[in-house]
Parts: structure tokens; sequence; C-alpha cells
């Protein structure tokens, strides 16, 4: 199978990406199929090449998580809401709720303390 994922380049820590089609089999950074852009994350410089990723996605190729952001954001892709994203997102609300709802009974409870110190007085 065709993967289209990042190939690394540069120097130490400032790392740059080459989007290329690749054999699912092959090395990160071995020889690909294809050339097909460029991501620079340090300055977010993204270059695509939309015919010959137009071809690749027609051919069948599956683009790695990243790759399937860098062409959602080049527009190449529709945004697809995936399943981890979106359980995330489920547990960052219930979490928050959980939250509120605790900051709520201490507010109560505090309440209830200062009107009952407040009858003793």
């Amino acid at each position: 199978m065709i993967k289209l994922r990042l190939k690394r380049f540069g120097k130490k820590k400032e790392a740059s990406f080459r989007i290329v089609a690749c054999n699912s089999t092959s090395r990160r950074d071995g020889r690909p199929l294809q050339e097909l852009g460029f991501y620079n994350p340090r300055t977010k410089e993204t270059r695509l090449d939309t015919e010959a990723l137009r071809t690749r996605l027609t051919q069948g190729a599956q683009p790695t998580d990243v790759v399937r952001t860098l062409l959602e954001k080049g527009g190449l892709l529709e945004k697809t809401v995936r399943p981890s994203i979106a359980i995330g997102k489920a547990k960052l609300e219930k979490s928050k709720l959980a939250k509120a709802k605790t900051k709520d009974e201490e507010t109560d409870s505090s309440k209830v303390e200062s009107e009952g110190n407040q009858a003793e007085s």
C-alpha cells in the first residue's frame, strides 16, 4: 500500500520535512516513489504539489495523520472528525462539567457554613 508521509531532513534540532509517497513497508527516510511537497514546522511554511497529490489520492494512497491535517489546511481534503479526537473532546467536556459541579458544591457548602456562623453570633 502506498502511504503519504513525512520524510525528515535538515540539521539537528532544525528539522524540515518533505511530503512523500512511498511504500508502507519502507523506512522513514528511504527512497520515496515521489516527492509531493514540503513542510517546515518552525516557520509553518507548507508547499504542496496539488496535481501530484490529487493523482496519488485518487490512486488510493493513504495519508498519515499529520499529512492529513496538512492536506486539510491546504484544501485538498475535506475536514473529517476522527474518532480519537471526538473521544478526547468528549472527555474534556466531562471533566469540565465535573469540575464545575464540584466548584458549585464547594461554594454552596461555604455559604451554608457562613450562614451558620452568622446565626451563632
